[in-house]
């Protein structure tokens, strides 16, 4: 296993409790040798990671997508022998796993690409996969899966970008899924009612026809902070999003909830919409409308009191 953040560590760990032998590596040391006591064979570089690998060697890679990755795929590949697999469990873009698929079967060596999800939680609940590249390869490495999935959590989904091309329109609905939440919650919120609302996600999994594992977690995270005022309204993407909605560009797909979601995530990082403020502007220019005067107090811009 390369790479032992969040879900690296945890997944190595899964593996060791199921009875694999793995050898763990990472740029940080204390990540690695926080492991060995669990059970995990700590190496010191890629070189005696490949070292201490029984061939054919299986490397799982858990690292961030785009540049970390290619570099360590590069690093590797120098160091494995023929009929090697590299898998890459991180969340990659397709493509790349396509042309990364390509690139090292001229060189004798395997790939697969798994699209993971389960984040923090998968330790104890497993991880769902999905899997692409040979499925010779596929069935070989199974074990693995079977350990880390809980039963028919994972799924040969077809030849090398597959996996994460599932990944990537997986993640892509999820963002059109806590949008929707979002939403429903800030209308329960802003409600003439006093409204419980961990009561309400609560209660909606009971039966009802919404109720998930986001849910779930509304709940917990609602029972927390009520009213989330320790929790600021700024919401990153990792970039499957963007990636799902330039697939659905380049297919003609209508994907308009999805979009949107993404462009919320775009919105939440404002301090202020200048497109917004345009808005008003106009709307007082044709209209007469009347618009809120901002009073600055340092950087941050202050609606007056009553505006």
């Amino acid at each position: 296993m390369v790479g032992l953040g969040r879900m690296g560590a945890n997944m190595t760990l899964r593996l060791v409790r199921g009875g694999h032998e793995v050898v763990a590596f990472a740029r940080n040391p204390e990540a690695v040798q926080a492991l060995k006591p669990e059970g995990a064979i700590p190496a010191a570089s890629l070189e005696d990671l490949v070292a201490k690998l029984e061939a054919p060697r299986h490397v799982w890679l858990m690292v961030p997508s785009g540049a970390p990755v290619t570099q360590t795929i590069e690093a590797l590949a120098k160091l494995l022998q023929k009929d090697d697999c590299i898998i890459d469990g991180g969340n990659s873009r397709y493509h790349d796993s396509v042309s990364r698929g390509q690139a090292l079967a001229q060189q004798g060596l395997h790939f697969l690409d798994v699209g993971t999800s389960g984040g923090i939680w998968g330790l104890a609940n497993g991880y769902c996969m999905m899997i692409g590249g040979e499925r010779e390869i596929y069935e070989r490495v199974e074990p693995i899966f079977k350990t880390l999935a809980p039963p028919d959590g994972y799924l040969y989904a077809g030849p090398s970008g597959a996996g994460h091309y599932v990944k990537m329109i997986h993640n892509g609905i999820e963002y059109g899924l806590l949008q929707a939440y979002a939403e429903g919650f800030e209308l329960l919120d802003a409600s003439a009612y006093e409204l419980d609302l961990p009561a309400i996600a609560k209660l909606w999994n009971r039966g009802s026809v919404v109720r998930s594992w986001l849910l779930e977690l509304a709940e917990d995270a609602l029972k927390k902070d009520p009213n989330l005022k320790a929790i600021a309204g700024y919401v990153e993407d990792s970039g499957e999003g963007r990636w799902t909605i330039q697939e659905a560009i380049d297919r003609d797909v209508p994907a308009v909830v999805l979009a949107y979601s993404l462009f919320a995530r775009f919105r939440s990082r404002q301090d202020e919409s200048f497109g917004a403020k345009l808005i008003a502007a106009l709307r007082q220019e044709f209209g007469g409308h009347p618009v809120h005067p901002v009073e600055r107090v340092g950087d941050k811009p202050q609606i007056e009191p009553g505006g």
